[in-house]
């Protein structure tokens, strides 16, 4: 526990299916987590309700956690998608029903709880965790990809998630690595996203899901290993084209594929070592995510501390 002048901060990471929150203490640029916790994401039936919703149910968290935990300088709050960082409004969220373009979120939360409060793209804010917390500490320069429903992205320079002028820079997830690939959701064809993410998975492993692809390539069958070695090695050339522009000293990744560990990370190497020419790939570290499930809501308080103190 942090002595002394700490202050703390809130993170709320929106999910489909769960909220969870963060509080994380910062001092002397040094930081902890204080306490975590989720509840279901309250999806009512009608989906033009569920915007308004779950920016009430938003509010309603933030209040628990600070009575909870004591008092708090700033709230973040990590968004599953596309969002207007100059006023605080959701443009597109992935996987959650009604219409999110233009629904305001930052406002209302930090009108509720009282707090300056800030979004981010949930990949941004996972990449944020792990880079002050997490497998990035120490980096100077950061590749994150998150592996789960899609690919989040995120990349850091000089320390620092640099997410562009509307926060969407990072979007690994949607760079083409085929121009005559499958369909992306996002529209476009052949990207990253189109071959990792978690339906395709499953579908090049024969299972009904990523998680049990996991589980059958680590328990030996053969088909499963060798769908993540395919899924591996379209990762490794998406990770290969990060290293050849940004040059970065570390690769995380993160998400609950990640779990299978070198049946997926043994291929990414090999497609790296086979793809990048500009650049000592030896000294570029690819490793494991450390802060699991609750990483974009500390990620989303880091976030709002970084934000307010600029």
């Amino acid at each position: 526990m942090i002595q002394g002048l700490a202050t703390r901060h809130l993170g709320l990471d929106l999910g489909a299916t769960n909220l969870k929150w963060a509080v994380v203490a910062q001092a002397s640029g040094s930081w902890t987590t204080v306490a975590t916790d989720q509840v279901p994401t309250r999806v009512v039936a009608d989906p033009a309700a569920v915007p308004d919703t779950v920016v009430a149910q938003l509010a309603e968290v933030a209040a628990a956690a600070i009575a909870e935990c004591g008092p708090a300088l700033t709230i973040g709050i990590g968004v599953p998608g596309l969002y207007d960082p100059a006023t605080g409004t959701t443009r597109f969220l992935v996987n959650l029903p009604g219409n999110w373009a233009g629904q305001p979120v930052a406002g209302p939360v930090s009108a509720a709880v009282g707090l300056p409060t800030f979004l981010v793209n949930d990949a941004r804010a996972f990449g944020l965790a792990e880079l002050r917390l997490g497998a990035g500490r120490g980096a100077s320069s950061m590749v994150g990809l998150t592996l789960g429903t899609g690919v989040g992205g995120v990349f850091a320079i000089d320390g620092r998630v640099h997410e562009g002028h509307d926060g969407t820079a990072g979007e690994i997830g949607h760079h083409t690595i085929d121009p005559d690939g499958p369909w992306c959701h996002c529209g476009n064809r052949g990207c990253l996203e189109a071959y990792a993410r978690a339906d395709q998975i499953a579908a090049a492993c024969g299972t009904a899901t990523a998680e049990e692809a996991v589980r059958a390539a680590q328990a030996g069958d053969e088909r499963a290993r060798a769908g993540l070695a395919d899924v591996g090695r379209y990762l490794g050339i998406g990770i290969a084209n990060m290293i050849t522009v940004i040059s970065p000293d570390r690769i995380v990744v993160g998400g609950g594929v990640a779990a299978a560990g070198e049946l997926l990370f043994a291929p990414i190497r090999a497609e790296i070592a086979r793809r990048v020419r500009t650049t000592s790939i030896e000294d570029v570290a690819l490793v494991r995510a450390e802060l699991g499930t609750w990483a974009g809501a500390i990620g989303a308080a880091v976030h709002a501390a970084e934000r307010a103190a600029t």
